[in-house]
């Protein structure tokens, strides 16, 4: 009966149009209500423990520092800087991307918000000099993706709340990934330049190195940055939502001093990080619900018994999980898969033996990958609409496939190699 209430709710929500949050909470109080005796007051305590947890409390202002980024104009004045160290590498611009969204990724913890950031700078620039306009809107919806898994990253803090996981070791467990998945990006720009050379123009003007130093110099507001959002965690010196306000603090100081922020700006990257707060938190309270109710009829343990009586390994298990999430990143934002599905993912996952930190980062790169696939692939709109159709949905993500196959990659090499993402954590937590 459980699965026939659950594939019945996912039918009804997926063909009505229904808001997912709200109906996923709608379906966690019904299995409650009919399965479990009534039971929804352990849906509703749950919802007001979370909420009311000191850990949450940090994502809305992860949102805002990272709305605040956006509005400052941080993402052209680190562009700038950075943009002309790769002038006479295969690629050239197209590596700064990368970079920079992996930079900008270490300070506003979100996909769709790195790629619109520093899309909004790099598109018209490489385009003007003669870049391939769709390479251009691959590397940087690719490069926007790893928002996601630099810390601070929404996803892993969301991810560490909802489980109980621990926070600071999910940021640092995301730092290696996160780096080995921009340098594999940046390695298929090379390839793909050398394959072929018409994506990047052959002359483009140069900087001299005495502009190159200055212009380096004036992005160490985002050291300052990072170091209090992150350097503060792994020192001990403030948990990461004491850390959250800190950076709040300092974005705005940096803002105004460094940046192009105003009063204005500021009250729009509030009233906007409050708008996307909003969404994720029914969501998030939908998905709770949901939980709550799998978790109180045993659905994970009917799982687990099933592997068990079938011999699966835990490999396969796993290539089973991604073949999952790949396919629903097709039609759900990552925030929405992974709380839609952490509620049989996690305790199945972690019970044949995989590690709850680990687990965190391959989630958030499955995530990744939904943001580059078609027909919701997050990024890819972004980009688009930042190039105002001159690139359509369908270039996008073709020109994105082979980003899309280096993070799949990524996944192999991190279950064959899982200390890559586990010996920060091991070392420093």
């Amino acid at each position: 009966m459980l699965w026939i209430i659950l594939l019945a709710g996912f039918a009804v929500v997926a063909f009505t149009a229904m808001p997912l949050g709200v109906g996923l909470g709608l379906i966690g109080l019904t299995i409650l209500h009919f399965l479990a005796d009534g039971a929804e007051s352990l849906a509703i305590q749950s919802v007001w423990d979370l909420f009311t947890s000191f850990t949450m409390s940090a994502a809305p202002l992860y949102i805002f520092m990272g709305a605040i980024l956006m509005h400052s104009g941080l993402s052209k004045m680190l562009y700038t800087a950075i943009a002309p160290l790769f002038e006479r590498i295969p690629g050239k611009l197209l590596h700064s991307n990368i970079v920079v969204c992996t930079l900008f990724g270490s300070v506003s913890g979100t996909s769709m918000g790195t790629a619109a950031a520093v899309g909004s700078v790099a598109y018209p620039e490489l385009r003007s000099r003669g870049y391939d306009i769709r390479s251009v809107v691959a590397t940087l919806a690719a490069g926007g993706t790893l928002g996601l898994l630099i810390p601070p990253s929404l996803s892993l803090l969301i991810y560490g709340a909802f489980q109980g996981v621990s926070i600071g070791k999910l940021f640092l467990a995301g730092i290696v990934p996160g780096v080995m998945i921009a340098l594999f990006f940046m390695a298929g720009i090379l390839v793909n330049a050398r394959v072929d050379p018409a994506v990047a123009p052959v002359d483009s003007p140069r900087i001299a190195p005495r502009q190159l130093v200055i212009n380096l110099l004036k992005i160490w507001p985002l050291a300052l940055l990072v170091f209090t959002v992150l350097g503060t965690i792994y020192l001990g010196i403030a948990t990461p939502t004491e850390s959250a306000g800190l950076g709040v603090l300092v974005a705005i100081v940096t803002g105004f001093a460094w940046g192009s922020l105003s009063l204005r700006k500021l009250w729009l990257a509030f009233y906007e990080s409050v708008l996307s707060f909003g969404a994720i938190g029914v969501i998030v309270i939908g998905a709770l619900m949901l939980a709550q109710s799998i978790s109180v009829l045993g659905a994970p343990q009917e799982i687990m018994k099933a592997i068990v009586a079938w011999n699966m390994s835990p490999y396969m298990v796993l290539v089973i999980v991604c073949i999952i999430y790949i396919i629903l990143g097709c039609l759900l934002d990552g925030i929405s898969l992974m709380l839609m599905t952490l509620p049989i993912v996690y305790p199945v996952m972690t019970g044949v033996g995989f590690d709850p930190i680990w687990l965190g980062v391959i989630i958030v790169i499955l995530i990744e990958i939904g943001q580059l696939t078609p027909p919701v692939g997050v990024n890819l709109f972004v980009l688009t609409a930042i190039s105002r159709g001159e690139v359509s949905l369908g270039q996008a993500a073709r020109a994105s496939m082979p980003y899309w196959l280096l993070m799949v990659g990524a996944i192999v090499v991190l279950t064959v190699f899982p200390g890559i993402a586990l010996f920060l954590p091991d070392l420093l937590g």
